[in-house]
């Protein structure tokens, strides 16, 4: 049998071999969304959230909103069946019937990093066609809208799509001609962003099917899911891929999937009451410095958030010493220090541990998000 490595396809094995079974073909990272097939939720192990605009849901989707608590976010909401070859999705339910303002706009989005649409040489005269597969269920039905747009948010591509069912999952597929204007970055900076309208105003809608010199969340007369409380839109399934034909979806293994979230954001803890996290040295017996290496190297040097500081703990080999206060000290984008401190009872230059404080609310997070 031979094997065929080249630039464009990546690995390749002939369909055929000398013995007559069947071989399959192994290509490169098809799908240019991360957990498309919403598998991954880190931050809130599946539990429902009322988002704030920015803030991430499950892993590498965000919210956009100009108005609070119109919409909650929550993996697998409603319990409705997946569809065939999935187990989870993300589900948006309105929280109450808004008629949206001139300046409004509501979506779900992801950014793809810079460094993943490279090839595509958008803003070029080669620019690559892309499109864009998911399936989607909803209460309503109609037309639905979205958009794609570069990472200055000056270029925009709105499109629309149509569920013709209520509550059945529909497949959609919409194809995009590449952008040969514009900036475009190829860097660790946002790249391409992918855009599910939930309803937009004029401001943030723009006709469907061409590019345009804007920032566009949706397309012009696009159904708004909050305006009609309890409205549901759920989806799965997201693949954006080279090429004017969807094909099928690029379901990675589950540990890869979840490296290349790591990319973005990774936690720690929360599992028993003193999960162990991470281990270092006592600089004096009222502070300690803590080494973290991190699984992957992550897109920048992270930010820290955690729970609560009295969810923590450091152990010394004595006892546990309640934390004070956490910071994270010179970071890097494959390790970070965290400083700790205690109101006293660490003995200098021992060995210590970063744990929960006999807490399952105990959680580090690191952040280097798009």
């Amino acid at each position: 049998m031979t094997i065929t490595l080249d630039g464009t396809t990546g690995i390749t094995t002939p369909t055929t071999s000398t013995t007559g079974e069947f071989v399959t073909s192994v290509t490169g990272f098809k799908n240019r969304i991360i957990n498309g097939a919403m598998v991954i939720d880190q931050r809130n192990a599946g539990a429902s959230v009322t988002p704030t605009n920015n803030q991430y849901l499950l892993d590498r989707y965000y919210a956009t909103l100009t108005q609070a608590s119109k919409f909650t976010v929550q993996q697998n909401a409603g319990s409705v069946t997946p569809p065939v070859g999935f187990t989870k999705y993300l589900g948006v339910t309105s929280s109450s019937a808004y008629s949206v303002l001139t300046g409004d706009t509501f979506a779900i989005a992801q950014y793809i990093e810079g460094f993943n649409i490279a090839d595509l040489a958008y803003g070029t005269a080669n620019a690559k066609t892309v499109t864009l597969s998911f399936q989607v269920y909803s209460s309503l039905t109609g037309t639905f809208g979205g958009a794609l747009v570069n990472g200055a948010q000056n270029r925009s591509y709105p499109f629309t799509y149509t569920i013709s069912s209520a509550n059945t999952w529909t497949q959609i597929s919409v194809t995009v001609a590449g952008d040969t204007t514009g900036t475009w970055t190829t860097d660790n900076s946002a790249g391409l962003g992918i855009r599910f309208g939930l309803g937009s105003g004029a401001t943030y809608t723009g006709t469907a099917g061409a590019w345009a010199a804007g920032n566009y969340l949706s397309a012009t007369g696009a159904t708004s899911v909050v305006g009609t409380s309890g409205a549901t839109f759920y989806i799965t399934g997201v693949q954006l891929e080279k090429g004017s034909t969807a094909t099928s979806f690029d379901y990675r293994p589950y540990g890869t999937e979840l490296f290349l979230c790591q990319r973005y954001f990774i936690s720690y803890g929360g599992t028993s009451g003193y999960e162990r996290m991470a281990v270092g040295l006592c600089n004096s017996t009222v502070s300690a410095s803590i080494c973290i290496f991190l699984p992957v190297s992550m897109r920048s040097a992270p930010s820290l958030s955690y729970s609560a500081v009295g969810d923590f703990g450091i152990y010394d080999g004595g006892n546990v010493t309640v934390t004070t206060a956490l910071a994270i000290d010179q970071p890097t984008e494959k390790v970070v220090t965290i400083a700790a401190t205690v109101a006293s009872g660490l003995a200098q230059f021992r060995p210590a541990q970063l744990l929960g404080n006999n807490s399952t609310s105990a959680r580090l997070t690191f952040s280097s998000e798009l």
